[in-house]
């Protein structure tokens, strides 16, 4: 009786030293969407008139003021340090000139659900961008990355 007590007392010992799960997280779905000169990505809350008007912003660059990244992510277990999103984008200037920019916004984790974050691309840096080709979005714990998603020219 009297060994088998020490034996739980140091199988307890040995679990409560056990080190908590490292966090884990994934970007679920981005969403690119254009802004117009009033900061609209829609001009009802249809997601058919979102399509429709996203549509045509394309094909009327010169209504677009920027853009916004609708980024859906997730993470478990405990964070090491500060979590944020990163996106990283490819332009291409007016031409032919290759650009690059970097956008990170800090975010708290959720509990149990994912969580939507709207990273905005506008003004000046926007124009200095030029046109899309290429974007990747990042979930970082730290240093640490968590999860990815990217364009299809990435």
């Amino acid at each position: 009786m009297h060994r088998s007590l020490i034996w739980l007392l140091l199988a307890g010992c040995l679990a409560a030293a056990a080190p908590a799960p490292a966090a884990t997280g994934r970007v679920i779905k981005v969403l690119p969407q254009f802004l117009d000169r009033k900061g609209r990505n829609s001009t009802s809350p249809s997601l058919y008139e979102r399509d429709a008007y996203q549509a045509y912003l394309r094909l009327h660059t010169n209504q677009i003021s920027g853009m916004k990244f609708n980024v859906q992510w997730k993470t478990k277990g405990a964070s090491s340090g500060t979590l944020k999103l990163r996106v990283e984008l490819r332009g291409v200037v007016r031409g032919g000139v290759p650009q690059e920019l970097v956008l990170e916004e800090p975010v708290k984790p959720g509990r149990w659900f994912a969580r939507w974050t709207h990273i905005l691309l506008r003004g000046e840096q926007y124009r200095t961008l030029g046109e899309l080709s290429a974007w990747r979005v990042t979930l970082w714990d730290a240093d640490q990355l968590l999860g990815e998603q990217r364009s299809f020219l990435w």
